[in-house]
């Protein structure tokens, strides 16, 4: 366990997709890569690619082509990424290993589970059976509310959903901003180092915890409820 406080125990553990659950990266790395094998460049190392995978088109365009929203040529890129994601959802995506075990053990705890993501429903709906999540007691995409990530409002719908308040739910997330969602939705947060976790990583999130692997996160559990 890299870092860790004195958590409450939760009767709901929220969690990330990409980079916290899923490690969908390849697959999504493939679809930037496509852009720029169609355009005659070739494809980025996956190793400069797998850092921005859970920052989705944003990031991934960002780190292939060096562009961002607002530059020339960035949204019809934008849209051929996302075409070429949807085409190839699951090829080369699987779960992280020890997350079938994580969420099988706080299932068996009596504990609820749930996924809020920024990635769109039309990638979500297809992808979360496809991967081995649909178990999950709820699914908020980046388009269920109106507002994505950082603000509060998916996790709160969240909650609401699977009728658990804000304060005993963990939100589990790779990303600064599932941090600053969790914060901002007022429940205790739990920083995937084992994700993409972007440049910085996790250190300077102000996370209340940081896991190093998706099963220490049932040891955080455990020791919650000393």
């Amino acid at each position: 366990m890299t870092r860790s406080k004195q958590l409450p125990y939760p009767r709901a553990i929220l969690f990330d997709l990409d980079g916290t659950l899923a490690d969908t990266a390849p697959d999504l790395a493939a679809a930037a890569n496509k852009l720029r094998t169609a355009r005659g460049l070739a494809p980025a190392p996956y190793a400069k690619l797998r850092p921005f995978a859970s920052a989705g088109a944003r990031g991934l365009i960002g780190a292939a082509f060096g562009l961002k929203p607002g530059d020339e040529e960035y949204e019809s890129l934008r849209i051929g990424f996302l075409e070429n994601y949807e085409s190839a959802l699951v090829v080369d995506s699987r779960l992280f290993d020890g997350v079938t075990t994580m969420l099988e053990t706080i299932r068996e705890l009596g504990l609820l589970w749930g996924i809020v993501t920024n990635k769109a429903s039309r990638f979500t709906d297809p992808l979360v059976p496809l991967i081995g999540l649909q178990r999950a007691g709820c699914v908020i995409s980046g388009d269920t509310t109106a507002h994505s990530k950082p603000h509060p409002a998916p996790l709160l719908e969240a909650a609401r959903r699977i009728g658990v308040a804000p304060g005993d739910c963990w939100y589990v997330g790779d990303d600064l901003r599932d941090i600053q969602a969790g914060q901002a939705a007022g429940m205790p947060t739990v920083a995937a180092a084992w994700g993409y976790c972007g440049d910085a990583g996790p250190a300077s999130w102000n996370a209340d915890a940081v896991a190093s692997a998706p099963l220490e996160l049932l040891e955080m559990i455990s020791k919650s409820r000393t």
